[in-house]
């Protein structure tokens, strides 16, 4: 019998919207050794306990459900199945029913969707997004990666040109200066900065959403402890309250550069349930198994 796609990519929406994965839950716990403000702790043991009952119970981690992006990566030798992407948008769709996701999806033509004058579409499953992010990888099978992304960081994100002057401290330089003036305003601290570097704002934006796919907040590069430390020091802390612990760590993917004096940089501060995210790995053949 061969594998139901669209069960499995259900479950994963649902796992990414309820579940905090393992390096999630080990930043919070060195958070909370590193963090002395009482205020400030508070906060990082209410996140702790909401990420045990939502898990618990199997609801969504925060009131905003989220926007489902998909990676998929193909590996060698791996062929696809007819209908294969469209299993996936089955799938989500069934996951954010099930959840279930917040009703967010805009009616009407396209003025009346920017306009939001036909009102709400009450069906979660109508966030299905318009396209997936599609990509070759080394071992043999597939992989589906669902990442839910929330309004709040996405209010606080934006692509933008750098001149990097022939050194990263200073292009990293200005993505931490943007990153303080944002953070406050963002409300759900601590923060995860998602980062991506790349030619073009399409790369960037892609190697962001990589970022927030492959990296680990328990493993953790240079340049991302960097980041994390400079953000701490600002003692904006949990919810704004002050304190230690501004950011629980960094996700930073750099892509191939091309001769120029500007790197396209991708920034978004994720928020205190981000990133919020599951995987699915198919076998080769796994339509025959």
């Amino acid at each position: 019998m061969s594998i139901d796609v669209a069960e499995l990519v259900k479950n994963a929406v649902i796992e990414a919207s309820t579940s905090f994965r393992d390096d999630q839950l080990y930043a919070y716990h060195r958070a909370l050794e590193i963090e002395d403000d009482p205020r400030a702790r508070w906060v990082l043991e209410i996140m702790l306990e909401n990420a045990i009952l939502a898990k618990k119970n199997k609801v969504p981690l925060c009131d905003d459900t989220g926007v489902p992006h998909i990676l998929v990566e193909i590996g060698r030798e791996t062929p696809i199945p007819p209908n294969f992407l469209d299993q996936i948008k089955e799938g989500i769709n069934y996951g954010l029913l099930k959840l279930p996701g917040r009703p967010m999806a805009v009616r009407g033509n396209d003025i009346e969707r920017i306009e939001q004058s036909k009102g709400l579409d009450k069906d979660p499953g109508k966030l299905v997004p318009p396209g997936f992010l599609v990509d070759t990888a080394d071992f043999k099978g597939v992989k589906i990666h669902v990442l839910m992304l929330g309004g709040g960081p996405e209010i606080r994100a934006f692509t933008r040109s750098v001149f990097h002057k022939r050194d990263h401290r200073k292009l990293f330089k200005e993505v931490i200066t943007w990153m303080r003036s944002e953070i406050p305003k963002l409300g759900c601290i601590p923060t995860v900065p998602a980062i991506g570097i790349g030619r073009t704002h399409f790369e960037a934006s892609s190697l962001m959403l990589k970022a927030m796919t492959h990296r680990r907040l328990d493993q953790q590069s240079e340049v991302e402890i960097r980041i994390t430390e400079s953000l701490n020091k600002s003692g904006i802390g949990s919810l704004g309250l002050g304190g230690r612990v501004t950011a629980l760590g960094s996700l930073v993917q750099v892509g191939p550069q091309r001769a120029s004096g500007v790197r396209i940089v991708c920034m978004r501060p994720c928020c205190s349930v981000e990133p919020r995210r599951s995987s699915v790995f198919l076998s080769p053949n796994f339509w025959s198994e």
